[in-house]
């Protein structure tokens, strides 16, 4: 029994993690936070990266444990987000399986001036790091954990991919050299196509339960 449980614990953090590092993409964040960053100091970009990584985590913890209750005032079910959230999943997959980063984030570096005050907090923590696809994320997973270990799993996930972002964005000029023009278009198609699948298996188990409230077919 303990070891069956384990075994689905590793499960569910394997695909906590895939599609949490995925959508927060430090890979294609990386070139951008290095555009916004290369006039400031060593030291000073890493207080941004520092503070944006904080913000972005406090917003996903607050999503992850306050979401389902926020969707609950409104009326909202999870199938709707599933469906929705897919819909994003496949959208951003897509672009990154173009090897692009997404018109919202060439749009706020474009008008990087506008925010010069605190691009930590945007728009590099919101929306570049803590996008509606990381947010609808963490609600599902949440909402899925069947035990309290599930749950704490996802906040132990959050917390490390959060981590492994602040190291990609410090390290952002060196990672771009190592990884090079190809490598860099690489590993986001390879993580576009990993977000699209995702994106695939969240639409259909959404739709699946609504068509089927809506045909009255019950589950035997």
């Amino acid at each position: 029994m303990g070891a069956l449980l384990m075994h689905d614990l590793w499960e569910f953090a394997l695909l906590c993690f895939t599609s949490l590092f995925a959508m927060i993409n430090p890979f294609g964040v990386a070139p951008v936070f290095q555009s916004m960053t290369t006039s400031m100091s060593h030291r000073q970009a890493r207080q941004v990266a520092l503070k944006a990584s904080l913000t972005a985590f406090i917003i996903l913890i607050i999503f992850a444990l306050l979401g389902k209750f926020i969707f609950d005032f409104f009326s909202v079910s999870v199938n709707s987000l599933r469906v929705v959230g897919g819909v994003i999943f496949f959208m951003l997959g897509y672009e990154l399986l173009q090897a692009k980063i997404s018109r919202m984030k060439t749009d706020q570096v474009d008008d990087i001036e506008t925010y010069s005050n605190d691009i930590a907090i945007t728009p590099l923590a919101i929306p570049i790091l803590c996008g509606p696809g990381a947010i609808a994320n963490v609600i599902i997973f949440m909402h899925d954990g069947e035990t309290l270990l599930h749950k704490l799993v996802l906040l132990g996930v959050i917390s490390v991919v959060i981590v492994i972002n602040y190291a990609g964005l410090v390290g952002a000029s060196r990672l771009l050299h190592f990884l090079g023009d190809s490598g860099n278009k690489v590993m986001m198609r390879i993580m576009g196509l990993i977000v699209m699948v995702i994106a695939v298996e969240f639409f259909f188990s959404g739709l699946t339960p609504i068509v089927r409230d809506m045909l009255h077919i019950s589950v035997s």
